[in-house]
């Protein structure tokens, strides 16, 4: 084997949209910086996760929402075109190539390694090349792990054993099966059984707790079990799965307490696993296989050289997340470079606070949840004094614009002592776009007495802002 070493200020192991920030970041502040890459530039949220799967839902929210409009309801006098859907989908991954995230890396001044990479001590990389030859890679200053995580398959019985779908599988399958059965109802769990429900396949969800999206409100949970069951999707709570298999003649047979359940395919959407197996955390002290302790510059403890950024930490596992630490892990590596100071208090250019107080999320079921910030229940455990007011989407004019019959909920997390927004959700058609104001408002801790003067314009969605401030107000 050929072995060559090269020299950079800044190693960044994993290409996905985080390695790719944090590279961007750092060659931004003037720093040499290179990529480690052994699947695909862009990673999981451009091939397998964010754009996939909203690219598969997108064609039956335009659908039903039109079906909504009397008037533009007599207009949509076909079904939703399957193949084209896929089509679609497949074009927002660019097929799963790589070539044109590939050639933007190059255009940022960025340098780039394809093979797999491993930490060989402090401050040292060795990639195994896809050309069989070696590399030896050395960090002046630093070394971020951006390697993400996969799609964990938990220890039932048999199930690892019947091929199951990750949500991998799940968001790039060429066709709809003819019967999907799937397991967990969070996120993943949820908006793939809407999507596949829609695209013509049969599915079953069990839930090994009482609520979907247990993260959330409960009224999230509760609106889209009540949509997916009017959908068809055959939704069990409380169901956990005892033991799998896969028959003859190609059945998957998950055995629980309520019986049975058969299916051509299975969803495991129960929970995600560290992609720190095989990059050489012993080499440093660490135990491979898990999460990555990080302050809150997602640099590690007692290593300053090192930084987990992204879903490695499991802070927060969302893109736009990952994207955010990103931006602040590539602040500090560049200012630590510099010899500057780095602040590590709350809301710091170093660190990423949001990750605790304003991480903002977006379901994109029918309806969809969009929430930012603390739940009700996460206020309880924090014992912060508030209050809880709803307000009913569908009473203001402009939702019932948007569709006949609109139906949604707007939760709003007061801190009665220093009044301000702890969290806030919406649940509804169309809310994603609404959640962008409230994270503003977390974020900035906007007084309740200022909110009060941010006029909504009439008539839309965001009138629902004045209605939450007139309820707290009484």
């Amino acid at each position: 084997m050929t072995t060559a070493e090269q020299t950079f200020d800044v190693i960044v192991l994993g290409a996905g949209s985080t390695g790719e920030n944090v590279a961007d970041i750092a060659t931004r502040g003037g720093l040499s910086t290179v990529l480690v890459e052994s699947e695909l530039v862009g990673g999981e949220c451009s091939y397998w996760a964010c754009m996939p799967s909203k690219a598969l839902l997108r064609g039956s929210e335009a659908l039903a929402q039109a079906r909504a409009v009397s008037g533009a309801a007599a207009a949509v006098t076909g079904e939703q075109d399957v193949a084209a859907t896929l089509a679609r989908r497949d074009g927002f991954t660019s097929h799963w190539d790589d070539a044109g995230q590939a050639q933007w890396v190059e255009s940022a001044g960025i340098a780039l390694v394809r093979g797999h990479g491993r930490l060989a001590g402090e401050k040292r990389v060795v990639v195994a090349q896809d050309d069989g030859t070696e590399l030896v890679l050395t960090a002046r200053h630093a070394v971020a792990v951006c390697t993400g995580s996969r799609g964990a398959v938990p220890p039932v019985e048999g199930l690892a054993d019947v091929q199951p779908w990750t949500p991998r599988e799940a968001t790039s399958a060429k066709e709809a099966p003819g019967r999907l059965l799937v397991l967990g109802g969070g996120y993943v769990g949820s908006e793939m059984a809407t999507a596949w429900q829609q695209l013509g396949s049969s599915v079953t969800l069990l839930q090994r707790g009482g609520r979907l999206l247990p993260a959330l409100e409960p009224a999230a949970g509760e609106a889209v079990e009540a949509s997916l069951r009017a959908m068809g999707v055959d939704v069990r709570l409380g169901s956990e799965a005892r033991s799998a298999r896969r028959e003859d003649g190609g059945d998957v047979v998950l055995t629980t307490a309520d019986g049975e359940f058969r299916g051509d395919e299975v969803l495991v959407a129960t929970g995600r696993a560290a992609n720190t197996d095989e990059i050489g955390l012993d080499t440093v002290g660490l135990e491979p296989g898990g999460y990555l302790d990080v302050d809150e510059s997602l640099q590690v403890p007692g290593l300053p050289w090192l930084y987990g950024v992204g879903d490695v930490n499991g802070r927060q596992q969302l893109t736009h997340m990952g994207k955010y630490q990103a931006r602040q892990a590539g602040a500090a590596i560049v200012a630590r470079a510099r010899g500057e100071q780095v602040d590590l208090a709350d809301w710091s250019p170093f660190v990423a606070t949001a990750d605790r107080r304003a991480t903002p999320s977006v379901v994109f079921t029918d309806p969809q949840v969009a929430a930012v910030g603390m739940t009700a229940a996460q206020a309880v455990d924090a014992g912060v004094p508030h209050r809880v007011v709803e307000y009913p989407i569908g009473s203001i004019a402009g939702a019932s614009l948007f569709a006949d019959g609109y139906a949604g909920t707007a939760i709003a997390v007061v801190d009665t002592q220093r009044e301000v927004l702890l969290g806030v959700t919406f649940v509804g058609a169309g809310v994603a776009e609404l959640l962008h104001s409230a994270t503003i408002a977390v974020v900035g801790e906007v007084p309740i007495s200022r909110l009060w003067h941010a006029v909504p314009s009439y008539p839309t969605i965001s009138e629902i802002w004045l209605r939450l401030l007139e309820t707290y107000r009484g």
